[in-house]
């Protein structure tokens, strides 16, 4: 069995493997989204296959849209070529259960795949004959954070942008540059509003796409490319809307093991791709089965169904609040306290570490007993319910391939809203006092700790990329593992910068206790020794 659109019509074949179909006619989807398109989507990973495009799919099954969703790839060409031609633009969704079984389901809502290259004539005018079309009602990213960005880590524009604001709008490169410049399409063409969206996983969303959009196109009026009336439109969000939104679904690589499982029951060409961007992908995508999408709902030109394929559709303070819940009190914090303690106990994934005794103790700690006394409250989401959900089901799901390593990633940008909302609640509130506090100083030694690149044996251990990675170490670099005194005084340049922890941790009590807590870290067995010692 292929999966494509021939390789779908021997229902019978799919059914008896346990694999869902789509129940709409493809071809008369991908017919209708060729002449009357409606949403383009930036981005064609896995985020998007696995959860955005299942919206449509799902939408479209209920007969509730007839048209798709054109995925548009701006970072790794190989997708398009190796992952969507092949297969027609179809997805093999695998939804992994805590007990170990799987759905299955054909998601066959993306009607094409386009490659974002304005060196490719073919590709580049389809895009611009879809922008121009009245019909065209939303667009939607999932580039990740940094794909919003035009400067570097210095705040200088990076050598692409600078390319392209000296050049203009006729062959953009940067994927902020190439949005206003399909937009002016659409500006010159009739002015059909549009609504822009990020679904990227970072907080006020919308706001950075909409700033970075917009300095190009202010860029390029100053260089003459574009006159003022455009820059007029793109600054009116009653024409050009950017709505916030807040994405939760962990969409990890594909995995080895659901690659054999679905070769085994006879689907063929489902061989899982590194391309040369070292991008990870396969015809399938993996992923957990709970997902939230929050989308503040500001659609100019209207939209699809998308509250009945279960998104949130809702007001930017709900968005907020919602993100807020997750990032600051119910999930990330959570996340990063199992990922560093996982790295320092010698575990590679964080399921694994939902059955150790002390690392369970320490989330629930930090969700229940720390976060929810200052949770933001969003009232679409409860956050009891939403961390009961996050530790009995999603971080203890043993077939989800996700790694405290990959976690550990760039936590230093992480720590100031993932710990540093909560410790400037405490701070604020006169009937909360931040030395009473043990999992989140526990979590911030235990980075701390961690970036030592020495794990609980007292062996080299590999520590994950981080920009502030050079700077904190040889801040570090004194610290002796097997002499908890050469800690002394070490870490008083690091606590008391509000820039890594949100607040200066000796104005609110708690350096002295990550500093205790970091010092007996320092010895072989330290680290569990001292989870057990305060939980």
């Amino acid at each position: 069995m292929k999966l494509n659109f021939n390789g779908i019509q021997d229902k019978s074949a799919w059914e008896k493997i346990g694999v869902a179909l789509p129940k709409y006619d493809w071809k008369a989807m991908c017919d209708a989204t060729e002449k009357n398109p409606v949403w383009v989507h930036f981005g064609a990973g896995n985020i998007f296959r696995g959860f955005i495009a299942g919206l449509q799919n799902k939408l479209l099954d209920e007969r509730l849209a007839d048209r798709g969703i054109i995925a548009a790839e701006t970072f790794d060409y190989e997708i398009i070529d190796k992952i969507y031609n092949p297969h027609d633009s179809m997805t093999l969704m695998v939804s992994l259960k805590p007990d170990g079984k799987t759905d299955k389901n054909v998601i066959a809502s993306i009607a094409r795949g386009v490659k974002v290259d304005s060196s490719n004539a073919a590709e580049w005018e389809a895009l611009k004959k879809i922008f121009v079309n009245p019909s065209l009602q939303m667009i939607s990213y999932t580039i990740t954070e940094k794909g919003y960005a035009l400067r570097d880590m210095k705040g200088e524009l990076m050598p692409v942008v600078i390319e392209d604001f000296a050049k203009g709008p006729d062959a953009p490169k940067h994927a902020m540059s190439v949005t206003a410049s399909l937009l002016l399409e659409r500006f010159r063409a009739d002015a059909t509003p549009i609504a822009v969206v990020s679904m990227d996983n970072c907080s006020h969303n919308g706001e950075k796409l909409r700033a970075s959009v917009l300095e190009v196109a202010k860029a390029w009026e100053k260089n003459s490319f574009v006159d003022k009336e455009f820059v007029a439109w793109l600054s009116d969000e009653s024409q050009v809307s950017f709505p916030w939104s807040m994405i939760d679904k962990i969409t990890p690589r594909p995995a080895d093991s659901v690659y054999k499982e679905v070769a085994s029951l006879g689907v063929e060409d489902m061989d899982i791709v590194i391309t040369a961007k070292h991008t990870y992908i396969a015809p399938f995508v993996n992923a957990e089965i709970p997902q939230y999408l929050v989308i503040e709902d500001r659609f100019p030109n209207g939209r699809p169904a998308l509250e009945k394929a279960g998104v949130y559709m809702t007001d930017r303070e709900t968005v907020n609040k919602t993100e807020r819940m997750k990032v600051t009190t119910c999930l990330n914090p959570l996340h990063t306290g199992l990922a560093v303690f996982g790295c320092l106990l010698g575990y590679n994934k964080i399921a694994d570490e939902m059955n150790d005794a002390e690392l369970t103790k320490l989330v629930k700690k930090i969700g229940y007993v720390e976060g929810l006394p200052v949770v933001t409250n969003p009232g679409i989401l409860d956050p009891k319910a939403f961390i009961d959900e996050v530790i009995e089901q999603r971080l203890p799901n043993p077939f989800m391939p996700d790694t405290p390593q990959r976690i550990a990633t760039d936590t230093s940008q992480k720590i100031p809203v993932r710990f540093g909302e909560t410790l400037k609640s405490y701070k604020a509130d006169a009937k909360l006092d931040a030395k009473s506090l043990t999992a989140i100083p526990l979590a911030l030694a235990g980075w701390l700790r961690y970036l030592l690149g020495v794990d609980d044996n007292g062996k080299e251990m590999a520590v994950s990329p981080d920009p502030m990675l050079e700077q904190l170490q040889s801040a570090l670099k004194s610290v002796k593992f097997g002499e908890p005194e050469s800690a002394n005084g070490v870490l008083k340049p690091i606590l008391s910068n509000a820039n890594i922890f949100g607040v200066d941790l000796y104005e609110i009590g708690l350096a002295e206790k990550v500093e205790e807590m970091f010092k007996a870290m320092l010895t072989v067995g330290g680290a569990r020794a001292t989870l057990r010692r305060y939980l």
